[in-house]
């Protein structure tokens, strides 16, 4: 049965935005913290490029497994707010246990932990802001993105501070606070189900095992969701080992101290922030395609320029624009997904697509720790763009979903890559 434009009217209060994106930004801000920190942290232990890489190889493995039984529960429980709020505790005090440690085995038991818990955020927050603007996606997921952008900009720059001051431990207790009052402010303002919460990502509600597994099976077969996903996997691992290993190359081989360091990954971010809603609004008007593969195309080109730059003051100044093309299409990336997603199924999606990029963030530091280690760490950034440039490739073969208010409702129709024919999903 169709639904009308009418029945599908966002809700026009902006708190429900601005809460859900500020949140986002928190579930940024921890990890961006433990990025800065890690090379401190593998100094004190004695860890290998390796062993550092494995710390978020574990993350992502245990993400990667859980991200799509989080997204059919997500799918199937209308406590928004609860589920969000758990996501961030859950995130939280994994790394606050992280700053007790000396052991390399409770390093990589709280990455697991962390793994399973941040995959809550994603199936939860998307499919509820893509349901309440459904013709403004684009432009919505990039604020939802650009908080993340914020979380990754400004944690390196404030850790890199209060790393003046602090031990790497104490910076750690100190920045699992302000997730926690985000957590409980997200859980006392979304108390009650939002209206319409049976459409916002509770689709699922009441359906047997059989029947969710028979919905899960048809977004198996819908093209436009695979190639999306198997796309992001190369893309996955270009961006977390990107994050890993920056922060090692340049403290270890450009020699800069931590607070310069945290400098430059704000300035990553914040380009990668810039972007963001201009990506997001030239998708809902241009298209997803066009916008993804010039963004990746120009990645590519810059990590190779970063490689050939080496130790010069050159690299630096190309890591704004690496930002600018990288961060800015994580937003539309989500809603070309969404396009394609059946009513009610959001958080399932979004939890297949994470899943499949969990699999990439635990092969890449892993991978990029090993080239490392055997080659120096200039040549991961050759194999960066090698992974960027195989992304690229699984998006200029997507299938592009019908787009308007029918496509939004059932998610099954797609056209060709050349837009001329339909294909079933």
């Amino acid at each position: 049965m169709t639904t009308t434009t009418a029945d599908r009217e966002p809700r026009k209060s902006l708190l429900d935005v601005w809460l859900i994106t500020v949140g986002h930004a928190f579930t940024h801000w921890y990890p961006a913290t433990f990025y800065l920190l890690l090379p401190l942290i593998g100094n004190e232990l004695g860890l290998s490029y390796a062993q550092i890489g494995s710390i978020l190889t574990c993350q992502f493995v245990a993400g990667a497994i859980s991200n799509i039984p989080g997204g059919v529960i997500v799918d199937n429980v209308s406590r928004k707010g609860l589920l969000m709020a758990i996501s961030l505790f859950w995130v939280g005090i994994p790394y606050l246990l992280m700053g007790y440690t000396d052991a390399y085995w409770l390093l990589l038991t709280c990455a697991a932990l962390i793994g399973i818990g941040n995959n809550l955020w994603h199936p939860t927050a998307i499919p509820l802001l893509g349901d309440l603007y459904p013709t403004r996606r684009g432009l919505v997921m990039s604020f939802h993105g650009m908080a993340g952008n914020v979380g990754d900009a400004v944690a390196p720059l404030v850790a890199g501070v209060l790393l003046t001051v602090l031990t790497w431990r104490g910076v750690m207790a100190v920045n699992v606070l302000p997730g926690m009052v985000m957590a409980l402010l997200l859980l006392v303002y979304f108390t009650k189900p939002l209206p319409g919460g049976e459409r916002a990502g509770g689709g699922q509600a009441g359906k047997s095992a059989g029947a969710i597994l028979r919905s899960f099976g048809v977004l198996m077969r819908n093209r436009t969701i695979m190639m999306l996903s198997l796309g992001s996997v190369f893309r996955s691992i270009t961006q977390t080992s990107l994050l890993a290993f920056l922060p090692l190359f340049i403290a270890r081989e450009l020699g800069y101290s931590v607070v310069w360091i945290g400098a430059c990954m704000f300035i990553l971010q914040a380009a990668g922030f810039l972007a963001a809603p201009v990506a997001g609004h030239l998708s809902d008007k241009m298209g997803r395609r066009q916008i993804i593969v010039s963004s990746m195309t120009m990645t590519a080109v810059v990590l190779l320029f970063m490689a050939l730059a080496g130790r010069s003051l050159a690299f630096v100044f190309f890591i704004a624009f690496l930002g600018f093309f990288l961060f800015a299409i994580r937003a539309v990336l989500q809603a070309w997904l969404l396009d394609a997603t059946p009513r009610g199924m959001g958080g399932t999606s979004i939890g297949f697509m994470f899943g499949m990029q969990s699999i990439g963030a635990a092969i890449g530091p892993l991978a990029a720790g090993v080239i490392a280690d055997h080659y120096g760490l200039t040549a991961t950034f050759y194999f960066l763009a090698g992974t960027i440039v195989v992304a690229n490739l699984f998006m200029l073969f997507t299938p592009i979903p019908q787009r308007g208010e029918d496509a939004a409702v059932t998610g099954s129709v797609e056209t060709s890559p050349a837009g001329t024919s339909p294909v079933g999903t």
